[in-house]
């Protein structure tokens, strides 16, 4: 019994490969695509690079820590051609367990900015996305909050709501914290935000939105593409409204993190992964993929009018591998601080 209800729960976790279908007089040229990113958008960037190129785009979509399980347990049998993963961690992660390949790419070096793309040339980054905070005028003082250091003042008492533990998003906020201000001065901030937070930890972005608009607690922390997205009814009338309620405050610099993408190991259609790569990284596959989403693409902001009303951002110039090489040390000092 227990292993049907293992087999059923894998099933439920993977999805069957979607095919984008080609020109009539397309070759038969594939490219087998396992993602971390979970927008039916994304499908119209691979269908125009399929009519673009001929070559076939099958996609898998699972949860990005699923995916690299996956990869490991697979092995060389895997059928991953183009791995994509959301967070620094993730992918930096996915590349030091050797799940990844290095490719020489001149677009790829030309598209992608310093700082989002491996020295090693094992992953580049696709879209960006802003760690952002929310807040309730009504609850606090919104003039007083310009940074995440800021969540750790005694006045915010009972007023502060994270998302958990488990959330690479935080992990890597933490992540750039210690790159920026040591890890003493992050223990301290930590100690202090989570002593102020409003229990229990939220499993997700949005719920934390409505926590702040409904004035269960003053301010959290969340990805900006998430307000905009219930902005613009994404998720029906009743999240707009909500979302309404609430103020976008985007410290300077600002935390920015990635979704990003890097070459299988065992791929079998290399040639097509990396082509695949080059065309979402291109300028204009990354704003194909960005806009709908309400990301940022690699080089320039989204220029949604609901994204553009939260203002300019500015990158505090911690690179993702930075990011990813110091998630260890950062869920270990969540851990200690009492982030659940």
């Amino acid at each position: 019994m227990q292993k049907f209800k293992k087999l059923i729960r894998l099933a439920l976790t993977f999805s069957l490969f979607f095919n984008v279908n080609l020109p009539a007089n397309s070759t038969e040229k594939e490219v087998k695509v396992y993602s971390g990113r979970h927008y039916n958008t994304d499908r119209e960037v691979y269908k125009k690079f399929a009519e673009e190129t001929g070559i076939k785009v099958r996609l898998i979509e699972a949860a990005g820590i699923s995916l690299i399980e996956r990869l490991r347990r697979e092995g060389k049998n895997s059928q991953a051609d183009l791995i994509l993963l959301v967070d620094a961690a993730r992918i930096t992660n996915a590349a030091k367990a050797d799940l990844l390949q290095k490719i020489e790419s001149s677009s790829l070096e030309n598209d992608v900015p310093v700082g989002l793309k491996d020295p090693r040339k094992k992953w580049y980054a696709l879209t960006r996305r802003v760690r952002v905070m929310v807040a309730n005028p009504k609850v606090v003082d919104v003039s007083k909050i310009k940074d995440y250091t800021d969540l750790a003042d005694p006045s915010l008492k009972g007023k502060v709501c994270l998302r958990n533990r488990k959330s690479p998003y935080n992990q890597s906020l933490v992540a750039n914290q210690i790159v920026n201000k040591g890890q003493e001065a992050t223990k301290i901030w930590l100690k202090g935000m989570i002593s102020n937070v409003s229990k229990p930890f939220f499993p997700g972005d949005i719920s934390i939105i409505r926590a702040v608009s409904k004035k269960k607690c003053g301010v959290g922390i969340v990805n900006h593409y998430y307000v905009a997205r219930m902005l613009a009814g994404v998720n029906g009338r009743r999240d707009t409204l909500y979302a309404r309620k609430t103020s976008v405050i985007t410290p300077y610099p600002a935390h920015v993190n990635i979704s990003a993408g890097g070459v299988a190991k065992y791929a079998t259609n290399k040639a097509e992964a990396i082509k695949l790569l080059e065309f979402l990284a291109s300028p204009e596959g990354s704003k194909g993929l960005a806009a709908p989403t309400f990301e940022h693409p690699l080089k320039e902001i989204n220029q949604n009018q609901i994204v553009k009303n939260f203002g300019e951002f500015t990158p505090d110039g911690v690179s993702v591998e930075e990011l990813g090489d110091n998630n260890s040390i950062a869920i270990k000092m969540m851990k200690e601080a009492g982030w659940d």
